[in-house]
């Protein structure tokens, strides 16, 4: 049940309980003065009956009767023990007060008709049941419109915290001060904490770009120095170290230009099934590309044309996203890697039969510098960080799962509708 239901829930919980202690309190008031005073009233009545009995031996006109055919039980035995007292009974005849006392060997006694004074406490205890009611509904709907406005400043702070989660650092509640107000308070600490986080991580970002950038002028020295230095395997071995180097450079830069933003979609008719089939040429015959007709061809050739479908889309990211896909499965899965593109070649699941994706990476999709799982090898994490970023730019979804049968399994749906060319993207799920 939602806070709001709840807090209206309470407030007619609340509204009524007082309305019904409020009526219990008056009707047992208004009763107990209305039977002490017919008690009284029956006491002086007897009374004076008793007087008029004893001077006359009459009781005509004293509004007592001698031996009253419907005096109670209870009562007329106490009388015969040579006491008085009074009773309140309910019979055929209605509600009365009786008040007997002895008279020689006969019973004296007085009954005071509580009809009348019976119906009036009936009747106020309708009025204040009415007036519970109207009290009920005159709060209720009050209870709900502060309950109403409560709930949603709780669900937009909720929201922009969603919002910050999801990578949009810039939202904020943006709730004005309030003294005295615990929601106030809580819509300032998260847009604090977004403050905070939104600062921290510029500065990372900065930093890992100036650190790209100020990696590429020595790195260049590096690469000159290796070509220079005589055939050999200790060559080869530097030679390949620099081209590793090189390769965590550029992606550091591409995953700094992500982060800023600065990343364009240039939309083009892209034909998938070419693009699919260079894609695992590059990645050597142990992928296999599979078409809607579930036909395939180890050398990367697929029988039926897999994909043939032509999706507007920026080619030179797909490629990019497809390529880290292939490579991440090569690197840390086994083989055989499996591509597949379905008819319309808007969606495209690149698999390995390792052992799957860590659940690190299932729960809070690729973190940059973390591979999450020692069995799938080392790594630096920034290949499916950057598939990631590539495919928001390009509007198209990245989704890491691992198939029922084991493996990874990575999918990548290409929007019907693209965005436009120049469209600013989200920015990677780190942001």
């Amino acid at each position: 049940m939602a806070l709001r239901w709840r807090i209206s829930a309470l407030v007619a919980a609340a509204a009524c309980a007082v309305a019904a202690a409020v009526g219990v309190l008056v009707h047992e008031f208004s009763r107990d003065r209305e039977l002490s005073q017919a008690r009284e009233s029956a006491r002086v009545t007897l009374d004076r009956a008793a007087v008029t009995y004893t001077r006359t031996g009459e009781v005509q006109g004293s509004g007592a009767a001698l031996d009253a055919p419907g005096l109670p039980g209870d009562l007329r035995d106490l009388v015969e023990q040579g006491h008085r007292g009074t009773e309140f009974t309910t019979g055929p005849a209605g509600p009365a007060m009786w008040a007997a006392r002895p008279a020689g060997s006969r019973v004296l006694s007085v009954r005071v008709d509580l009809t009348t004074a019976m119906r009036d406490i009936g009747a106020l205890d309708a009025s204040i049941v009415v007036a519970g009611l109207i009290t009920t509904a005159v709060v209720l709907p009050l209870g709900v419109l502060t309950a109403g406005r409560m709930s949603r400043r709780l669900r937009t702070a909720a929201g922009t915290a969603r919002r910050i989660a999801a990578g949009d650092l810039d939202a904020r509640i943006a709730a004005g001060p309030r003294p005295r107000d615990e929601i106030a308070d809580i819509s300032t600490a998260v847009d604090t904490m977004a403050g905070a986080l939104q600062k921290r991580l510029l500065g990372e970002q900065r930093f890992t770009a100036d650190v790209a950038h100020e990696l590429r002028t020595p790195l260049m020295g590096l690469v000159t120095a290796a070509e220079l230095l005589p055939e050999g395997e200790a060559a080869g071995y530097v030679r390949d170290r620099v081209r590793v180097l090189g390769t965590l450079v550029e992606e550091l830069l591409e995953i700094s230009r992500l982060d800023a933003g600065a990343e364009h979609a240039d939309m083009s008719p892209c034909p998938v099934g070419p693009l699919v089939r260079e894609v695992v040429a590059r990645s050597g015959p142990a992928t296999t590309v599979l078409g809607a007709d579930e036909t395939a061809d180890t050398d990367g050739d697929a029988d039926g044309d897999p994909g043939a479908a032509t999706v507007r889309t920026d080619s030179r990211r797909l490629e990019r996203i497809l390529t880290n896909l292939v490579v991440n499965a090569h690197r840390h899965g086994r083989a055989p890697v499996v591509v597949t593109v379905s008819g319309d070649g808007r969606t495209v699941t690149v698999r390995d039969h390792g052992p799957g994706y860590p659940r690190t990476l299932l729960d809070d999709g690729p973190q940059r510098f973390r591979t999450g799982a020692r069995e799938r090898g080392t790594g630096h994490g920034l290949g499916l960080t950057i598939a990631l970023g590539q495919a928001q730019v390009i509007g198209a979804t990245l989704e890491f799962g691992d198939a029922p049968d084991g493996g990874a399994l990575a999918t990548l749906r290409l929007p019907s509708v693209p965005p436009p060319a120049g469209a600013d993207p989200a920015g990677p799920a780190e942001r």
